[in-house]
């Protein structure tokens, strides 16, 4: 085929579907890997066969899911075996398409494979339609040019939500920190039903008017009293979906439906569970039958650890569980959660939870925000790549070879501007001996030294890769002295002689994870605030100095 003549994607590519094979536990010298549909899509688990034959996929292949609920979902850069619902594209013998920029295209064309899909209850690929997709005409090297932009968006994204995702963990270890078993404190916490922890008067704890009192008929686009429904909880956080209202008359026959700010909502119906508190600046509204609101009172419960707990806490899912009767649960009701037990931690720490919440959303709805972005980009990006129409005059051709990005790939924190080193002056450790040793103790020891190098940094940005260079230099200097040091008995200076062969005391994975958990908390408490900068559009830290 010529570069630049228009083709079908049939016309250059064989397609062979895979077969099942038998997993193994203990893989022999001879096993393969086996590719399965969540493998497309990461490397978490990775598993193998000892099967002496099979459909082999390697890393120029393009693969896709050929059948079930995930058909048409597209992975490139593997190697393996490939499962009975993996088709196995290949480009043919001299034709000029780059892997990864096919694999990106054909992503681009899931919405089309799912509508051409074959099969009433379990879809299929339709063959004809995907041997039919028109194939760009684009040169070959602006072929990899595209791929390398693209590849590099998706690894921004996701970054922005591995970001929200550590958030999220850091939030619940928080939670669980303060208000599980392990909490001072927890055993003189009294045991309360939730309907204890709702305002005095009438209709505290309420849900949305049932049967013909608010019909669908009678819910506008636009009005004056808004509609509040599963979609505005579902995500656990309050959020605008679908907007629905009533008339101000309407209003006046169900005004004891009212929801107030800082109510909390729950869901009761569909997906239930969830839950969310009102927002300051919500606008007359009332709730569906699909919702439970349960107005608090303020001196024994804060809305935001009431809502988290709903959601959250093991202790209250386990409830919700055991009151379905163990099963999938199929429904919630005003009495179950009247009657669920919470320990009621004092306010003072509720409010410290609360506090830490807001922070933690602010920064998610920094991340939120930059993910959206990132997501209208690529998709700006790529229509106008694919027609042709993207300048790629300036972009240079990559001499790096090209990888689908993974989530588990992007773990990194918050990717900082360069900027000269600042001089750090760590404060005398008497655990030394043990930090050069022992993994916790060189993990005390570091939050004691990041502490130490914020409150030195001044307007400076804090900098992970300066503070871990500089702690590796003391570390080492100081393994150095040991060595050196008579009063050090000799059996001792062996074994850090095991540990350290090269003399260089080098920080490794465990280390760094704990410093961008250190970074986070410090995010989430205020002791570091985010920012960006113009060089370069990345993002920035700062420390806030006391």
């Amino acid at each position: 085929m010529t570069e630049l003549t228009p083709q079908t994607l049939g016309s250059v590519i064989s397609i062979s579907k895979g077969k099942k094979h038998q997993i193994t536990d203990l893989p022999s010298h001879a096993a393969r890997r086996l590719i399965g549909i969540d493998d497309l899509r990461n490397d978490d688990l990775i598993r193998y066969t000892d099967d002496a034959s099979g459909t082999e996929a390697i890393s120029d292949d393009v693969l896709i899911a050929w059948d079930g609920a995930n058909a048409g979902t597209i992975g490139f850069g593997k190697s393996g075996y490939i499962g009975s619902t993996i088709a196995r594209l290949r480009v043919k013998s001299g034709v000029r398409l780059f892997t990864p920029f096919l694999g990106l295209y054909l992503k681009s064309k899931f919405t089309y494979l799912r509508r051409t899909a074959t099969g009433a209850t379990i879809p299929h690929i339709n063959r004809s339609a995907l041997e039919g997709i028109p194939l760009p005409v684009i040169e070959y090297d602006d072929q990899i040019r595209i791929a390398h932009l693209l590849c590099k968006v998706e690894g921004l994204i996701a970054q922005r939500k591995q970001h929200l995702q550590h958030l999220d963990d850091l939030l619940k270890s928080m939670f669980l920190e303060m208000f599980g078993p392990t909490s001072p404190g927890y055993e003189t916490w009294p045991l309360v039903e939730i309907c204890e922890l709702a305002a005095k008067h009438k209709g505290a704890m309420r849900t949305g008017p049932f049967g013909s009192n608010l019909l669908h008929s009678e819910f506008m686009s636009e009005g004056d009293v808004a509609v509040l429904g599963i979609d505005n909880a579902v995500q656990n956080r309050f959020t605008w979906g679908e907007r629905r209202f009533i008339s101000k008359e309407k209003y006046q026959e169900l005004q004891n439906y009212r929801i107030f700010p800082g109510d909390v909502i729950v869901t009761i119906m569909g997906t239930i569970g969830r839950s969310a508190v009102i927002p300051d600046d919500i606008p007359v509204a009332i709730n569906t039958k699909h919702l439970a609101a349960i107005t608090l009172n303020r001196e024994v419960a804060n809305p935001l650890f009431l809502s988290y707990a709903i959601h959250s806490s093991p202790y209250i899912l386990k409830q919700f569980t055991s009151k379905n009767r163990g099963a999938i649960m199929s429904g919630l009701n005003l009495g179950l959660i009247k009657e669920t037990k919470i320990k009621r931690a004092p306010i003072d720490l509720q409010n410290r939870f609360a506090e830490i919440h807001k922070s933690v959303d602010q920064l998610k709805s920094r991340y939120q925000q930059s993910l959206a972005y990132l997501e209208s980009l690529y998709g700006a990006m790529s229509q106008q790549a694919f027609k042709g129409e993207l300048d790629l005059s300036r972009v240079p051709l990559p001499t790096q070879s090209i990888a689908p990005v993974t989530i588990g790939d992007q773990t990194t924190v918050p990717e900082l501007v360069e900027q000269a080193a600042t001089t750090t002056h760590f404060p005398d450790a008497e655990n030394l001996l043990a930090a050069l040793e022992n993994s916790e103790a060189r993990k005390a020891l570091i939050a004691e030294w990041l502490e130490a190098y914020r409150q030195q940094l001044g307007n400076a940005p804090f900098s992970v890769q300066d503070f871990m260079v500089a702690v590796s230099d003391q570390l080492t200097e100081w393994l150095q002295a040991v060595v050196e040091d008579e009063a050090v008995a000799d059996e001792q200076k062996n074994r850090l002689a095991e540990f350290y062969p090269s003399n260089d005391v080098g920080l490794d994975v465990n280390d760094y994870e704990h410093i961008k958990k250190w970074v986070f908390e410090a995010l989430a408490a205020g002791a570091l605030t985010q920012g960006g900068n113009k060089v370069g559009n990345r993002i920035e830290l700062k420390a806030v100095q006391s």
